[in-house]
């Protein structure tokens, strides 16, 4: 949201989190975050240029290159990766849980 918001990037989560319960702790804050930024913000972002710093070296994309191309594909590898590892561990969810039908 930041990016494309041109707003300041907040610095990174520490990751201290060991269990589940410490996680799901942290998801008000990044939801009302979230909700901090309204659409006359974001909205029109798709020409704004976003620079990320990638291995040190700065990778210049437009707003709509930055969302498609890489805010979107990394939020569904993570969101497939921890369906994978709940799989692997014994968790009875599926295709349909991740689509969201029931």
């Amino acid at each position: 949201m930041a990016r494309l918001a041109g707003a300041d990037v907040p610095a990174p989560h520490d990751n201290a989190e060991k269990t589940l319960a410490e996680l799901q702790k942290r998801i008000p804050g990044v939801q009302a975050y979230i909700k901090g930024f309204n659409a006359e913000q974001v909205g029109g972002s798709e020409g704004r240029e976003v620079v990320l710093t990638i291995a040190g070296n700065p990778l210049k994309l437009t707003g709509e290159q930055y969302l498609l191309h890489f805010a979107l594909p990394n939020f569904y590898f993570h969101c497939t990766t921890a369906y994978a590892i709940l799989r692997q561990s014994g968790v009875e969810i599926g295709k349909r849980d991740f689509l969201g039908a029931l």
